[in-house]
């Protein structure tokens, strides 16, 4: 995006001024990131918006105006974040479709008016592409919107643009970069600019931490929403399978896959996880439980709901690194001060052949989700099937693969269909190891509310030529289970974001989210970033 014109300037000054007043007679004001001036915009809540929108203080106009500003500023300039990898060319007629809509007086959908970005393999019926990263899809737009994305347009939300991913969700090569795709490059941490924002949600994460929307959506197979989130010192929800719909979504796993909130606080992912919680006739997990229900979570945040919350401690899911063991030691004791029951000493394990059955299962159901999401992509697409794609990146290795190549790619090509007996065998262990003698087995022998983890260690050095170097972190129990995970800043280590994860049986979203939001109140423990070159001593 370039620079906006004079005119265009004068109203988005007018409509920035007018929203900072408002912001500051209603005492709503929190810590503001030392880039660019202070910025009340930026880190006002979702409900702060719609108040300053629905008590006409402010526009829908002017505040997708603010964001795109601030995106033109520090996405490509400045520090050059490099995690919005397509603006929508449709973003201020429909922030003004919103603004006539209040006028008038019409229904108003929770997030109206309120800009988000959403992640680039969710498909959007709106001029802009869907291709994961890909130079392969680079080339389509959509004929549809995902279900999600039809959620969004009728909860109000106005959609600013898609934000960059790890090529393929991640699931190309076993050797790649996160936060790096043939068509996006590269996405920095905005805590720390040559430190890596993990994947396969980096864009999303980058760009909600740097305040480029309020609201952002990733999507998880194993980590690719609470890594990245949490490295990136925000929260983020990945709910339980099911929950949000998939159809539209470029997939990996139908076992595992799941969109979810990505959002600066835990009252924020709130209220986008129940605007788009339904069901969806095209996507069967969303009818596992029977219907699943609209519910507004914003009802669950809940300042004492640690008290009395039986909360368990797996201590063998932490001792990967002393600075997370020293922050979650602090982050223990404020549960305990917030009254929450800590049952220490865990275990959770031992898990052996995990991560084969889960790599087993991914290479099995990728193949076979990727040949139908192809096939319902607009006629125009030349990719149909996973052997496209792997000829394509053959043709186009020089732009395709400068850094890594495409083994999953291959691996997956070589399965055969899921009534194979291997694939079987590989998710019955996956089910067994997860759920029945996991995590089913240990909420119920100690009695737990949930339990807590640290999501992450402090974020490596990003590093094309030899790829990530992950040093520890907890997403594949309640990725694999596809049980409702949280994460929530903890603290930090040498200026980078460390998390703490809530994980639940399945359907406990709203327990969840009052234990986070307790947590969150208790600590404050978020910090805007302040884009520094290099970690501090």
């Amino acid at each position: 995006m370039g620079d906006l014109d004079t005119l265009d300037r004068r109203r988005f000054l007018a409509g920035a001024a007018a929203a900072r007043a408002g912001l500051a007679v209603s005492g709503a004001l929190a810590a503001t990131p030392p880039v660019a001036g202070a910025d009340a915009i930026v880190d006002a809540t979702v409900s702060q918006l719609r108040a300053l929108l629905d008590g006409q203080a402010l526009t829908a106009l002017a505040l997708a105006r603010h964001f795109l500003e601030r995106i033109a500023l520090l996405d490509k300039r400045g520090p050059a974040i490099n995690a919005v990898i397509e603006l929508n060319p449709a973003a201020l007629a429909i922030a003004e479709a919103r603004d006539a809509e209040r006028k008038a007086g019409a229904p108003l959908g929770p997030l109206h008016g309120i800009p988000i970005l959403i992640k680039d393999n969710i498909d959007s019926a709106d001029g802009m592409k869907t291709s994961a990263g890909s130079l392969a899809l680079a080339g389509d737009t959509p004929a549809r919107d995902a279900f999600i994305v039809a959620r969004l347009r009728a909860a109000g939300a106005v959609i600013l643009g898609k934000t960059n991913l790890s090529e393929w969700a991640n699931f190309r090569s076993s050797h790649a970069t996160s936060g790096w795709s043939a068509r996006g490059g590269l996405t920095k941490n905005p805590h720390v600019l040559d430190r890596n924002p993990s994947g396969s949600s980096s864009g999303t994460g980058a760009a909600v931490a740097a305040g480029f929307a309020a609201l952002g959506i990733g999507t998880e197979t194993d980590g690719s929403i609470i890594s990245p989130a949490s490295v990136c010192g925000i929260v983020g929800i990945k709910p339980t399978v099911g929950l949000w719909s998939r159809s539209g979504i470029v997939p990996i796993s139908a076992s595992q896959d799941t969109a979810g909130p990505m959002a600066r606080t835990v009252a924020d992912a709130a209220a986008l996880l129940g605007a788009l919680t339904a069901s969806d006739p095209n996507d069967a997990a969303t009818r596992a439980r029977g219907r699943v229900v609209a519910l507004d979570y914003t009802r669950f945040l809940d300042d004492a709901a640690l008290r009395g919350a039986r909360i368990g401690v797996p201590r063998d899911l932490a001792g990967f690194n002393g600075d997370v063991d020293r922050t979650l030691g602090e982050a223990i004791d404020a549960l305990k001060a917030a009254g929450a029951v800590i049952v220490d000493g865990l275990k959770l394990g031992p898990t052996p052949g995990l991560d084969e059955a889960e790599s087993e299962v991914l290479l099995y159901e990728f193949k076979v989700g990727l040949a139908a999401y192809l096939a319902a992509r607009a006629p125009a697409g030349s990719a149909r099937t996973l052997a496209d794609l792997i000829a394509f990146n053959q043709r186009e290795r020089l732009r395709e693969m400068p850094w890594f190549g495409q083994d999953l790619f291959e691996k997956a090509q070589k399965k055969g269909p899921l009534s194979d007996a291997g694939y079987r065998a590989a998710r019955a262990r996956c089910v067994e190891l997860t759920r029945t003698n996991g995590l089913d087995a240990f909420f119920a022998k100690h009695r737990l509310n949930a339990l807590i983890c640290p999501s992450n260690a402090p974020a490596w050095l990003s590093d094309l030529l030899n790829g990530d170097h992950f040093t520890g972190g907890n997403t594949t129990f309640a990725a694999v289970s596809g049980y409702p995970s949280i994460t929530v800043p903890m603290g930090r280590a040498h200026g980078l974001p460390l998390g703490l994860s809530f994980v639940g049986p399945a359907w406990t979203e709203a327990r969840l989210i009052g234990l986070a939001y307790a947590f969150e109140r208790q600590t404050s423990a978020r910090r805007a970033p302040r884009f520094l070159s290099s970690i501090e001593a």
